[in-house]
C-alpha cells in the first residue's frame, strides 16, 4: 500500500512516500481502506517537534527521541471496512466508518487497522451516509477533541461562552457544538475569518486585530482556548481570559490534559450532521501525493477549519472547500 512516513523531525520535506505492507487486523481489530485523512495541528506539531524545551523531553520519550517510533503519521481517517478480526462484533466488511487513531497514528496510508473498542489508540464509528469521506475526515479531529473540553464546562442553555481561536479545526467545531447546547457564543478570530465564524452560528465575533476583548464589560460562564500550541503566549492568554470570567466561570485550554477519544462523540456528531445542525469546515483538499504542500500550508497558520487529504477516488460527491480569503 502507499503511505507517507516521517523518518526524522523537521520541516514538511521530511515526509516521504513509501510502499508499505498492507496491515492485517488482530482478533479485535478492523482493517479500514482509507479514502480521506486530514493535516491537523497535532500532525504538524509532532512532525516538527515544535514543543517548548520543558516538555520536549517528555514528548521524545513518548513518540521517539531521534525519529518517530511510528513513522506513518495521520490522526484521522474515513473509509470502508476491508476486513475484521474474528472477535469483532460491531463492524462488518463494507461498513463506511470514520475515526481518530490517537497514539497509534497511521492514517496517512491506504489501509490502517484499529481496535473496535475505544482506547488511547483511538476510536471508530459508523459515519453518516449523508457525509462524504472528505467531510467525515474533516470532522473527526475536532469532533473527537472539542467535546472532551466542552464537557468540562458543563455548559447550560442560556450561558455565555467564549471560544478563543474560533476559526481552526477545534474552534469551528466548538462554536457549532456550543450553539447546539443552546448557549450564547462569542468567537475570537482574525479579520479574514470573521465571516466564517459568523456563518457557523456565533452570536458575536471579535476580531482580535481590531478589538481588545479584555476591555469589554461582558462576562463569560465558560471560556475555551482553542488556539494550537505555539501560536500565542498561553500564560498571558490565560491571565487575560480570567479577567472576563463570571464569578463561577471556568477557563479551559486545549493544552490542558490528555483528552480521551470516545466513539460516542462521533455518533453524536452524526446525529447533528443529519439534522443539518453541523457542517464540516474544509479549507483546502489535497491528494496524498501533495502531502508536503499540505503541511507547508498548515504551517503558515492560515488555515480555516480543516485541510483534507484524499487517498482514493470514490463515487461520492465531493464537498466544496470553504475558500481561503486572500
Amino acid at each position: 500500500m502507499k503511505a507517507v512516513i516521517c523518518t526524522k523531525y523537521g520541516p514538511p520535506e521530511v515526509l516521504q512516500f513509501k510502499e508499505m505492507p498492507k496491515p492485517v487486523p488482530k482478533e479485535d481489530e478492523v482493517c479500514v481502506k482509507n479514502f480521506a485523512t486530514a493535516v491537523t495541528g497535532s500532525d504538524v506539531l509532532v512532525r516538527s517537534a515544535g514543543f517548548p524545551f520543558f516538555i520536549e523531553l517528555m514528548f521524545r520519550m513518548m513518540i521517539g527521541f531521534t525519529k518517530p517510533r511510528k513513522p506513518i503519521f495521520g490522526l484521522v481517517f474515513a473509509g470502508e471496512v476491508e476486513s475484521v478480526g474474528k472477535n469483532v462484533k460491531r463492524f462488518k466488511k463494507g461498513d463506511q466508518v470514520y475515526g481518530f487513531t490517537g497514539s497509534s497514528f497511521g492514517a496517512y496510508a491506504g489501509y490502517l487497522c484499529i481496535s473496535e473498542d475505544e482506547s488511547k489508540e483511538g476510536c471508530l464509528s459508523i459515519k453518516s451516509a449523508k457525509m462524504s469521506y472528505e467531510e467525515a475526515a474533516a470532522m473527526a479531529y475536532g469532533g473527537c477533541l472539542a467535546p472532551y473540553y466542552l464537557e468540562k464546562g458543563n455548559i447550560q442553555k442560556g450561558q455565555k461562552v467564549l471560544i478563543y481561536g474560533a476559526s481552526g479545526a477545534l474552534g469551528t467545531t466548538s462554536v457549532q457544538l456550543v450553539k447546539n447546547l443552546g448557549a450564547e457564543v462569542t468567537g475570537i478570530c482574525s479579520t479574514k475569518n470573521v465571516e466564517l465564524v459568523k456563518s457557523l452560528g456565533a452570536d458575536r465575533v471579535i476580531d482580535y486585530k481590531k478589538e481588545d476583548f479584555i476591555g469589554s464589560q461582558e462576562r463569560y460562564d465558560f471560556i475555551l482556548d482553542a488556539v494550537p500550541h505555539g501560536k500565542i503566549d498561553k500564560r498571558n492568554l490565560k491571565a487575560q481570559c480570567k479577567k472576563v470570567l463570571s464569578p463561577n466561570g471556568k477557563y479551559i485550554s486545549i493544552d490542558d490534559g490528555s483528552p480521551k477519544e470516545k466513539a460516542e462523540y462521533l455518533i453524536q456528531l452524526n446525529a447533528l450532521f443529519e439534522k443539518g445542525n453541523f457542517k464540516a469546515v474544509i479549507d483546502r483538499i489535497y491528494p496524498l501525493e501533495q502531502i508536503v504542500e499540505a503541511h507547508t500550508y498548515v504551517d503558515t497558520g492560515r488555515k480555516q477549519g480543516n485541510v483534507v487529504i484524499t487517498l482514493t477516488q470514490v463515487s461520492q460527491p465531493h464537498p466544496t472547500p470553504h475558500p481561503t480569503p486572500l
